[in-house]
């Protein structure tokens, strides 16, 4: 990498400086140090020292090419801004100019009086590839970004990306190099800048559930933001399972009638279609998950489809009440899932698609008399091999009916589960077909046999990823399954590069589990913790933690700024006084 990181604070004062300032920050040692003004001297706020003295800047993530931070600070007019559309008649382009344009409304509304006393800010973003409009595990998404001081004052801009996806990151990127200065009371950025950035992994996501509780538009679209503005790129959508079935299926709608917790706690197909349209304009892909055949329950009731629903006691036939799965020997469940994947096919044209696989239990066949019958009629047994056979009997018949209604064969993602242990998972799962998400512990000897065999991976190792950890338990005492908290930290120095086949990793997933969150704490659960994975994933840096640390907390402000209810890391004295906390 190529960082030059250092360039001449020059503040344009004007008569809107705050003379009641006593501090000031400046640089040493690429940390910002809080110092008294000195009589006569000219203060520096704390954005404008910190733009100009880490190696870069406040960007977050850290881009993985060439990063020129040079020239002066500059005051932009937040009132004059241009986007030269070029003759470009992408809506997804003229989408990213809107949202990067309210994005900056947001930072500088306490410089709303600056109208006509900055430079006029000229925004141009070229996509080689226009047409390229759909996120896939194979998409460019890197860019390259230029800003200048021309002649007559104003600030150019200059985005240049194969395709919409990478564009929308420079814009983003672009956004983040613009500071509020609150001394000066204005907005400024950097009048010489050049930067080359794409991303290490194609897969960087997400993972909401939104079936334990019901989780709004408006939460899961702020949710979206936050994806946006870290450089994550999927939204993998939990939208069902055996506690509530809110997603309204045009096949069959008494699923969430008889399922959802109430009328209002579902999503309608406007619902999706608006959820999809938001994040594929902020460079998002949704994924959806129909979690089978285990996690289903609620919204069954008037089938024969589910055995073991809500049996007591629960602990004998599912790891969270209530129990549910499909009980794979009846016909007409196919027909079932065949509307269901139709139906989601059709709203989310995805690219990659998530069948779930998790927590299957065999002692819930096992004590189901039909199922166990329907096994021995054909010469099976019940050992776990046998189970396995049945358990492929319906992901073979599950997989035909999905197979009808895409235009090709998509990569189907499964969660590590017994169908993946070494000696099953060659012989059901083929790997050009299928790929594995990893939850289990980091240091699981089948992440190892899974590298082994070939297959693709995606890591959400819960000792790492899983953002529920650490809370009291909510089926008995003392604290959850997965205890201990996971701070940004762990998250931020969980790498794929941990094993020796990493680049069989498309990438990693932070997952909220709903079981203990509603709207009311979706937001810091999830960030800024996620947008640590952002960093790691989009740079995969040498470094640890520590030295991204000073970056983290601006952009923990960043997603407050933006409407994300973030948590708070440290105390604001910490981000005050750089590099004084860490031990």
């Amino acid at each position: 990498m190529n960082c030059l990181p250092f360039f001449i604070v020059i503040l344009h004062l004007t008569n809107t400086q705050n003379v009641d300032s006593v501090w000031t920050w400046t640089c040493k040692n690429q940390s910002c140090e809080k110092v008294r003004v000195q009589p006569e001297s000219k203060p520096i706020s704390l954005a404008a020292c910190k733009i100009s003295c880490d190696p870069y800047g406040t960007l977050w993530p850290q881009p993985t090419g060439r990063v020129e931070l040079g020239g002066e600070l500059v005051p932009v007019d937040p009132n004059n801004i241009e986007i030269n559309e070029n003759g470009n008649e992408n809506k997804l382009v003229r989408a990213g100019y809107r949202h990067f344009q309210t994005n900056l409304q947001k930072l500088g509304k306490g410089a709303e009086d600056q109208s006509g006393k900055g430079a006029k800010l000229i925004v141009t973003v070229k996509i080689e590839d226009p047409s390229q409009m759909q996120l896939r595990l194979t998409t460019n998404e890197s860019y390259s970004l230029r800003v200048s001081q021309s002649s007559t004052g104003s600030i150019n801009a200059d985005i240049m990306a194969p395709t919409y996806f990478g564009g929308r990151h420079g814009l983003e990127t672009l956004g983040q190099l613009i500071i509020y200065d609150d001394i000066l009371n204005n907005l400024q950025i950097p009048n010489d800048v050049y930067i080359t950035d794409g991303p290490v992994y194609p897969y960087r996501g997400v993972l909401l559930d939104t079936a334990r509780n019901y989780i709004s538009v408006d939460t899961i679209k702020r949710t979206i933001d936050g994806i946006s503005a870290s450089k994550l790129n999927t939204f993998h959508w939990h939208i069902t399972d055996s506690q509530s079935f809110p997603y309204v299926s045009r096949s069959n709608p008494d699923l969430s009638r008889l399922g959802a917790y109430s009328p209002r706690d579902v999503y309608t197909p406007d619902d999706v279609q608006d959820v999809i349209e938001y994040a594929h304009e902020r460079g998002v892909r949704v994924l959806p998950e129909f979690d089978a055949p285990a996690h289903v329950g609620e919204g069954w009731q008037d089938t024969d489809f589910v055995a073991c629903f809500n049996s007591q006691p629960w602990g004998q036939y599912c790891v969270e009440p209530p129990c549910g799965q499909f009980d794979p020997t009846k016909p007409k469940l196919y027909d079932a899932l065949e509307g269901i994947y139709k139906d989601m096919v059709r709203q989310f044209n995805p690219d990659i698609f998530h069948m779930g696989g998790d927590e299957v239990s065999i002692s819930c066949w096992n004590s189901t008399y039909s199922i166990v019958k329907w096994m021995a009629d054909r010469g099976w047994g019940t050992t776990e091999e046998d189970f396995i056979k049945l358990w492929n009997h319906f992901q073979t018949q599950a997989l035909e009916r999905f197979d009808k209604h895409t235009k090709e064969k998509l990569p189907i993602i499964m969660w590590t589960s017994t169908l993946t242990k070494k000696e099953y998972v060659e012989k059901y799962l083929p790997k050009d077909r299928y790929i594995i998400q990893v939850w289990t512990a980091k240091n699981d000897p089948e992440i190892f046999e899974l590298l082994k065999k070939g297959y693709r991976l995606i890591l959400s190792n819960y000792d790492a990823l899983y953002l529920d950890c650490g809370y009291a338990s909510w089926v008995g005492e003392g604290t959850n399954w997965c205890t201990p908290y996971k701070g940004w930290q762990s998250i931020y120095n969980n790498s794929p590069y941990i094993y020796n086949n990493a680049n069989q990793f498309l990438g990693a997933e932070a997952a909220l589990w709903t079981e203990q969150v509603d709207d009311t704490a979706v937001d810091n659960r999830i960030w800024p913790r996620a947008a640590a994975l952002g960093e790691r994933l989009w740079a995969e840096p040498a470094h640890t933690w520590r030295e991204a640390e000073n970056r983290m907390l601006v952009h923990r402000q960043r997603l407050v700024n933006r409407g994300i209810a973030a948590d708070a890391l440290e105390p604001r004295w910490c981000l005050q006084n750089e590099n004084n906390c860490p031990t």
